[in-house]
């Protein structure tokens, strides 16, 4: 299950790994490519999600992101990774949390276009976890497409196949976005918030051995029991 899923970057990747997916957001999101929810997940009973083997969640970003920082309004936009992170913890299931860098998230990984061969986009994005996820190397930055001519690269990139960082200031076409990305339905607009498949393919894939390990330990339970102990009880 995918919370604030908005256009489906994040669910195709999961889906990819194997997972069936179901999304939930407050707004309609007609470009989502699979079954959808139209609600808002935080009103949600915690039974419903007990439903679900994992959940994923994207609450907004933009009271955390660089932009309300150096505006000063990060007020203005919710704070939900705190309420999020309750909710998620009361189903018991295996859980993310995804977000931009500044947000309260614990001990996230970080995952960046240049881990993925393929990825041609700078754009860092965190994971919270209550299970491991290991990430690749994070190699150095390369320099990226720009329309701004006071950079010293303008006029020598193209956004066709060098790096963009795919933003609202437009600095590349919304080719190239899709393209850089591994993303072709979504319009501009939802590109700029969107994640790479590939970022949640390689955590989904971390995340399925999670779930197989956890049903073998299930069934070792159920053949070992210690008295009025189970082997999980007794790990933790």
């Amino acid at each position: 299950m995918i919370c604030f899923c908005c256009a489906g970057g994040v669910a195709v990747g999961y889906a990819r790994a194997g997972f069936e997916v179901t999304g939930v957001d407050i707004e309609p999101q007609p470009h989502f490519p699979f079954e959808f929810i139209h609600a808002d997940a935080l009103t949600l009973p915690i039974n419903f999600f007990k439903s679900f083997d994992a959940v994923h969640a994207s609450p907004p970003c933009q009271s955390y992101s660089d932009l309300a920082k150096r505006n000063g309004n990060g007020h203005e936009w919710p704070r939900l990774i705190e309420p999020v992170r309750e909710m998620l913890i009361k189903t018991g299931k295996p859980y993310v949390i995804e977000n931009v860098e500044g947000a309260p998230l614990l001990n996230p990984a970080v995952l960046c276009g240049t881990m993925f061969k393929g990825l041609r986009v700078l754009r860092h994005r965190l994971f919270e976890s209550n299970f491991p996820i290991t990430v690749p190397p994070h190699g150095k930055h390369p320099r990226c497409h720009t329309f701004d001519k006071r950079k010293s690269q303008y006029g020598r990139t193209n956004d066709m196949i060098d790096f963009v960082s795919v933003n609202g200031g437009g600095n590349c076409s919304i080719a190239a976005a899709r393209d850089a990305m591994g993303i072709d339905w979504m319009t501009k607009g939802e590109l700029n918030e969107a994640i790479p498949p590939a970022y949640t393919e390689f955590i989904g894939g971390q995340l399925a051995k999670h779930l197989k390990d956890s049903k073998k330990c299930e069934n070792q339970e159920q053949r070992h029991g210690f008295g009025n102990f189970s082997l999980r009880t007794l790990a933790t």
